[in-house]
């Protein structure tokens, strides 16, 4: 029998992109309230690999990635998917987003997404948001999978969650060290 344990925390990262880079500055800002400090940012990216928001947002579509500072339980996943979609409502025009908010997290092993949307891979969580495991940690660096998103299988995004990991894993290297001097071991 497998005895329930609770996971370690997780570092949360979000997407987010817009065709006003102005307007992902803004949205950043609000997800510190969410969050935390920022951590790490990408670099301004340009969302091309897919004209699917196209005709919502407009063209072209700028993106970036960016990780928080504190760690966060997993199972806050969907109420931080709920807060972000309500950042993202803040930013409406005319009823179409004018900024698209994707938070998740890094664990040790995966980088997991928020959606609303229901798939194969997807495992329903809580409050009509499912978890979408999106990159697996195998042989040193994080891989894709057969459903990956194109932008996030592409080798500048991994590089990006890579080093997140590495930063949560130093967190969690000096988290664990302070709880052992804490309990006397």
């Amino acid at each position: 029998m497998s005895e329930p344990t609770i996971p370690e925390d997780v570092k949360p990262v979000s997407s987010l992109f817009s065709p006003d880079k102005e307007r992902i500055d803004e949205a950043i800002a609000a997800l510190t309230d969410i969050f935390g400090p920022v951590e790490s940012m990408s670099g301004e990216l340009f969302f091309d690999r897919t004209r699917y928001y196209a005709r919502e947002m407009g063209w072209p579509l700028y993106r970036r990635f960016v990780s928080f500072k504190e760690l966060a339980a997993p199972d806050r996943l969907p109420e931080i998917k709920l807060q972000a979609n309500e950042v993202e409502q803040r930013h409406l025009r005319e009823g179409k987003r004018r900024v698209n908010i994707d938070p998740g997290f890094v664990s040790a092993e995966r980088l997991i997404l928020a959606t609303g949307k229901n798939y194969i891979h997807r495992v329903y969580l809580a409050k009509g948001i499912y978890a979408d495991l999106t990159l697996l940690f195998q042989r040193g660096g994080f891989q894709k999978l057969p459903w990956t998103y194109p932008d996030y299988a592409d080798p500048e995004t991994i590089d990006f969650f890579n080093k997140v990991r590495e930063q949560y894993m130093a967190q969690l290297r000096v988290k664990r060290m302070v709880a052992d001097g804490s309990s006397g071991a």
